[in-house]
């Protein structure tokens, strides 16, 4: 069964990685995480390969964009002169520091060791437990909430956020998971903390894809412009549906079947891993 994974088509292979890409961005389960284990049961592995993980989440990006276009067009055009717009682009400027610097730093260390599908699955079933306690204490104490909209945020809001999201370097932590769950610790309502997930995404996106082709420029090839173009658009179109559907499921559910969904994973990518069942090499 893995052999026929490993043997289809290249741009199959693309557009798969592509669905993961854009149905796990936005979820609290870790998108570099699934990309990872994906990746080395279809054998995309490799240097190119981790470029090319990078680069499609520039796809879900833009789904995030078209979704928020109306936030977005009034910050950019209010920028000289409203307030909640300058406001609003300084504290996804603050929340993006962290992440930015720190990828800096350990990027390569993160990389060398961290980029295999054992760290990531016990990344999985760690973050699975947290965020099962974050949402028990979220119903028990309710009246921690005290941040209902997006523009109540304040910079020093803002820079937990983005020390939270410098969390999801780990991968299997998750972007939006780390982001989210950090947000209803610090007192952001679910939905506000899912909602500033998806604009501090964003640049973090575009930062980390931008740098990542820079960097590994060299690797690239002419020829591989059609599997980063599949890889992209079936990025954008699934992660356009999925944040449809998740902005309706925060006003009414919790996070914590996503929860679940990671600690088994996680478990079944471990035990299958020392069982020697599947070889999850990368």
């Amino acid at each position: 069964m893995f052999e026929l994974l490993i043997a289809l088509p290249l741009l199959v292979k693309a557009a798969l990685m592509g669905l993961v890409e854009g149905l796990t961005e936005f979820l609290p389960i870790s998108s570099t995480g699934h990309l990872i284990l994906a990746g080395s049961l279809l054998g995309m592995t490799g240097d190119k390969s981790k470029v090319f993980d990078v680069a499609i989440q520039s796809g879900a990006m833009c789904a995030v964009i078209v979704y928020f276009r109306t936030r977005f067009t009034q910050t950019l055009v209010g920028l000289r002169r409203d307030p909640r717009a300058q406001r609003f682009a300084a504290n996804i400027l603050i929340a993006f520091i962290p992440a930015a610097l720190l990828g800096l730093i350990f990027a390569s260390q993160i990389k060398a060791y961290l980029f295999y599908p054992v760290p990531v699955a016990t990344a999985f079933i760690l973050g699975g437990f947290v965020i099962i306690w974050a949402e028990k204490r979220a119903s028990a104490r309710p009246h921690l909430v005290r941040i209902r909209e997006v523009d109540r945020i304040g910079p020093s809001d803002a820079l937990k956020l983005g020390l939270a999201q410098a969390l999801a370097l780990i991968p299997g932590t998750s972007r939006s998971g780390a982001t989210i769950i950090g947000g209803m610790l610090f007192g952001l309502s679910r939905p506000v903390a899912t909602e500033f997930s998806f604009y501090l995404a964003v640049p973090t996106l575009v930062g980390a894809g931008t740098y990542d082709l820079f960097k590994h420029r060299a690797l690239l090839e002419a020829a591989d412009l059609p599997m980063f173009l599949v890889g992209l658009v079936v990025a954008f179109l699934s992660a356009l549906a999925c944040v449809h559907w998740l902005m309706r499921y925060v006003a009414t559910h919790n996070f914590i079947p996503f929860a679940w969904y990671r600690i088994v994973f996680g478990a079944i990518v471990l035990l299958t891993a020392w069982g020697g069942w599947i070889d999850w090499t990368a």
